[in-house]
């Protein structure tokens, strides 16, 4: 019989929707919970939640955008630092390959043996530095605008579900009850499924998201009650 190995892939796009989903879950359901208790007036709970989410959706795309673009730019600025010290110092880098293999018990006639083979290509060489000595695996050169789009999709479509109860409800008050069953749902299911592609409890999982949203909701629904 086979042996399957189930491994998560992805973890980049599974991590930025996270990002997105969670923060847009939370962020503007704390936001309307906070105006609910200051204000009379679905109608400026929904323009203060448009407004915040839409001011989201920009501030959190541009931040996984710069984060991508940091991550790939250290990775160039790396590589050819790489390159330059196999050019300069190469007995020193092959000295780093040996023991690279010596902490896997590798003999000393195994680590010559591979460092030799593997100094006679050198970007294979530098490749295998830059993994096995600084940790840094290439990134994709799409990374930064792939990361901003789904971050930046991700909390629009988290921050209009708690906000879309104001738009059917006659009072905050009422709008701020529907929102916070929906927002609890929405959090827990979120939660629930986090959880399970990453391989962690499902239900303590989903317990954990919807708490802390929940949590963040509450703060900002008393600081709005004590402020007014």
């Amino acid at each position: 019989m086979a042996h399957v190995e189930n491994h998560l892939k992805s973890s980049e796009f599974i991590t930025d929707i996270v990002i997105g989903m969670s923060d847009g879950l939370t962020v503007p359901f704390a936001l309307a919970a906070g105006l609910s208790g200051a204000v009379s007036s679905n109608k400026i709970v929904i323009t203060a939640g448009i407004a915040e989410i839409v001011a989201g959706c920009i501030a959190m795309g541009l931040g996984g955008y710069l984060a991508g673009r940091t991550e790939l730019e250290h990775y160039q600025s790396e590589l050819k630092r790489e390159y330059d010290e196999v050019e300069r110092v190469p007995e020193r880098e092959m000295q780093e390959v040996k023991d690279v293999f010596a902490d896997y018990g590798i003999s000393t006639e195994g680590q010559n043996l591979i460092a030799l083979e593997l100094a006679k290509d050198k970007t294979k060489w530098v490749n295998f530095m830059m993994k096995f000595e600084l940790g840094l695996e290439e990134p994709n050169a799409n990374r930064a605008r792939n990361s901003a789009l789904t971050i930046g999709v991700a909390y629009f479509i988290g921050g209009l579900l708690p906000l879309s109860a104001y738009f059917f409800t006659p009072s905050p008050k009422e709008g701020l009850i529907v929102s916070a069953i929906i927002t609890t749902i929405c959090l827990f299911v979120f939660g629930y499924f986090k959880s399970k592609v990453t391989g962690q409890p499902p239900l303590n999982g989903a317990l954990k998201v919807t708490l802390i949203g929940l949590i963040a909701a509450a703060a900002a629904f008393g600081i709005a009650k004590l402020v007014s």
